[in-house]
């Protein structure tokens, strides 16, 4: 949920890279629609949909980066190992939208930031396995700090597969978070108690384990993507909330932009910075 969520916010697919930075532009500026179906919350039946305008943002500087794996600072990149900060939020949920949190608050939209460690396990110019561990504070728009999300996983790009043009992607990991960070998704407090809605206390630990599979392509000025996500809550420390529906679902999304402008300044090569 949380990596889909960067798309909410930038427009950007999780899970995909580019073939390289060096000799492209060191930004690259556009504009486009994307269609999303996802959960209200992860365990919720109900689906939201949205049809978005993003911003195509691209810039691939030394320290600041932002992609289509999200806005970050690079503090720290050699051949095998990289340190960055990186951010991602989510949307406001309507309590009304979904019968089972009827009368409850309302969930109000987050964002997170914390740094992000990346291990370049395998490397070439057809494919690249990455593996990743993102630790993030999680906080209203209104700075109140809910709590902390881990997500370790691996990420496998293949750049321009078979000479296709496509940009596929997959990632594979779990999702951990601390007793605040359930309790602001799957508690039930006293006062909101139903006859079909227990009161409920959910502890730290295993949030589920999610699958992503991602693709994209270029064609001159326009850039179309789409991307399938199957998210698991079985064995999730909280699955036996009142709040969780259901403990497998698919997410899905498609997109399009226009990359309207582009900068003469060409990125630096690969080696100047070692890895994005």
């Amino acid at each position: 949920m949380r990596r889909i969520l960067t798309i909410l916010c930038l427009g950007l697919l999780p899970a995909l890279a580019e073939a390289g930075t060096n000799g492209k532009p060191l930004w690259e500026l556009g504009a486009g629609t994307y269609l999303l179906s996802l959960p209200a919350y992860p365990g919720a039946t109900e689906y939201q949909t949205y049809l978005l305008p993003f911003p195509f943002v691209i810039y691939r500087g030394q320290f600041l980066r932002a992609d289509r794996h999200g806005i970050r600072g690079v503090f720290f990149a050699s051949p095998r190992l990289s340190l960055s900060l990186s951010a991602t939020a989510s949307p406001p949920v309507s309590s009304a939208h979904v019968p089972i949190r009827r009368g409850m608050p309302n969930l109000q939209p987050t964002f997170e930031v914390g740094p992000q460690l990346k291990l370049h396990l395998y490397r070439t110019p057809q494919a690249t396995l990455d593996l990743r561990l993102a630790i993030r504070s999680v906080q209203t728009l209104r700075l109140t700090q809910i709590g902390w999300v881990a997500a370790p996983y691996l990420n496998l790009n293949l750049p321009d597969w078979r000479d296709s043009g496509w940009n596929l992607g997959l990632a594979l990991g779990p999702d951990f978070g601390d007793r605040g960070y359930h309790r602001y998704f799957y508690d039930v407090a006293p006062q909101y108690a139903t006859a079909n809605r227990p009161t409920y206390r959910a502890p730290a630990g295993y949030s589920g384990t999610n699958l992503y599979l991602a693709a994209n392509r270029r064609f001159g000025r326009f850039w179309v993507g789409g991307f399938l996500h199957y998210d698991s809550l079985q064995g999730a420390v909280f699955e036996h909330s009142p709040l969780v529906r259901t403990r497998r679902y698919l997410s899905a999304g498609v997109g399009v932009a226009w990359i309207f402008a582009q900068s003469t300044q060409r990125a630096a090569p690969a080696a100047a910075h070692a890895a994005r």
